[in-house]
């Protein structure tokens, strides 16, 4: 009887404390830009992504610590020689228009995505030789060689599965017309404005808490605060680092912060002078003060950068990266032939990333005390990617986050000579050893990959092809009425395990 009592006291404190899950209502997530293409092999944004995520599974799932593990998949095994995977698929599970889920389903995803020219095709195309529905519930997939970030391109977003029926029906269309099995439904989009979902009640984990799920476009910061503050949102994305003391000291908010993967760098074109001496962009890397950065311009919500890959990415290894030695920066100009310095143009976006355009500057101030007077060039988006195909940059302010969590999408994009074109390798940077190197992980499982990997990124970071600035955090903010917001690192935040309460 005690026993009872306290039981049934418990639950009451639960739910007056908002801890017990609830079922019903509305959340509204304002958020900065909006989705581009809801269709996961035809898309590289992370809100589409962010979207697809409470639309869709894939067949295994990143968690908040980015683990692998099971979801459309139940278990799965790996040949010996790491060429054939078999996953055997959950039964009983029905896409949102009624089409059945099943290995034929997987075949048909993965088939597309490999023979068509989309987007995330080059995430699988490169690796699969082929994909076979072996029986209703049973899926292989025989690659061209062994890969060891596999698991990873299958937890990716471009992994999502959606229906064979929506696909075949809706064609080019079909990113206007999100079909999968996941918690929640599509039910419309305005672009520009806002994404409506609502609750999937057949969902085979259970009926998410959730009724619906609102995506609210909306691009200025200040009022993506201001929505939160006032109840309007219940999640608000990409704070600044400036409103976060206020939203802290609001006890009906709470403030998320979370690593990410992202490195923030500043390439140099290899190929062009100064930038082809070595010399040259390790001054670079020695002239400029990452932990001031860090700190006074974002404000601690970054850490300095010691490797392309950002210590959460599968493969970090900590060189140790450019000590802020403005002398050692002077003597190695001066050892290059250049002892009172250059001039250089620096081209940032503003706005693309927190505080980019306010880091450029920075960065110049410190250049310019060791000789080198750096012009700041900003562009809008879409011209700046632009250029940087044409190849006509110096210097230039990027970032990279490995949706994969996995350090080959990271080394083999940035850093293999063999993408100098298409444009993910703006550096122009290449060396044989690392090239050797990046293949060699591709095809070695385990500890072996990740030696391959350490030596790779000490040889990057000595050849200094970008200076290395920082690992940035993501900001967001969400009202302490919603419970079990999730957060993974590749930039993505989650609701669809959430409640209100």
């Amino acid at each position: 009887m005690r026993r009872s009592l306290f039981v049934v006291l418990a639950l009451v404190m639960a739910g007056w404390l908002g801890w017990a899950q609830q079922y019903g209502g509305t959340v509204v997530i304002a958020w900065g830009t909006d989705a581009v293409r809801l269709d996961p092999a035809d898309m590289t944004d992370n809100p589409s992504e962010t979207v697809l995520r409470h639309i869709m599974d894939g067949l295994v799932e990143f968690d908040e610590q980015l683990n692998k593990n099971p979801c459309l998949a139940k278990s799965w095994e790996i040949s010996e020689d790491g060429t054939v995977y078999t996953f055997h698929l959950r039964e009983g599970i029905k896409f949102h228009d009624g089409t059945p889920f099943n290995a034929q389903a997987v075949a048909f995803n993965f088939n597309r995505i490999i023979t068509q020219n989309l987007r995330r095709t080059a995430l699988f195309q490169p690796y699969i030789d082929s994909v076979t529905a072996v029986d209703e519930y049973t899926v292989v997939f025989k690659l061209k060689a062994p890969f060891g970030a596999f698991l990873n391109h299958l937890a990716h977003g471009a992994a999502l599965i959606q229906s064979p029926t929506a696909i075949q029906t809706w064609g080019a269309e079909v990113g206007k017309h999100p079909v999968g099995t996941g918690p929640f439904k599509f039910v419309e989009w305005v672009p520009g404005d806002h994404i409506t979902l609502e609750a999937n009640p057949d969902y085979w984990r259970g009926r998410p808490y959730l009724d619906r799920i609102i995506f609210q476009v909306v691009p200025e910061a200040s009022t993506r605060v201001f929505r939160l503050e006032s109840g309007e949102a219940h999640v608000a994305t990409r704070i600044p680092p400036t409103e976060v003391p206020r939203l802290k000291a609001n006890p009906n908010i709470e403030v998320l912060v979370r690593q990410t993967l992202r490195v923030i760098y500043i390439g140099m074109n290899n190929q062009k002078p100064p930038f082809n001496d070595v010399r040259v962009r390790q001054a670079v890397n020695y002239a400029i003060d990452k932990e001031l950065l860090c700190q006074s311009i974002l404000g601690g919500y970054a850490d300095p950068a010691d490797s392309p890959l950002a210590p959460l990415t599968w493969g970090y290894y900590s060189t140790g990266g450019y000590p802020y030695d403005p002398e050692t920066a002077k003597a190695l100009l001066a050892e290059a032939g250049y002892p009172n310095g250059f001039e250089a143009t620096l081209y940032t976006p503003k706005g693309r990333y927190l505080m980019d355009y306010e880091t450029a500057l920075a960065v110049q101030a410190m250049l310019a005390e060791v000789g080198i007077r750096v012009r700041v060039q900003v562009m809008e988006w879409a011209a700046y990617l632009s250029m940087l195909e044409r190849r006509e940059q110096e210097m230039f302010l990027l970032g990279w986050a490995p949706s994969t969590a996995d350090g080959d999408w990271v080394l083999r994009p940035l850093f293999h000579s063999a993408n100098w074109s298409p444009r993910d390798n703006n550096a122009l940077y290449a060396n044989p050893e690392v090239d050797a190197l990046i293949e060699q992980g591709m095809r070695a499982m385990g500890e072996a990959r990740y030696e391959l990997y350490k030596k790779a990124q000490e040889i990057i970071v000595r050849d200094a092809p970008w200076a290395f600035l920082y690992v940035l955090k993501d900001i967001n903010a969400y009202s302490k009425k919603l419970h079990n917001v999730q957060y993974l690192p590749i930039e993505i935040i989650l609701v669809k395990n959430a409640w209100l309460g």
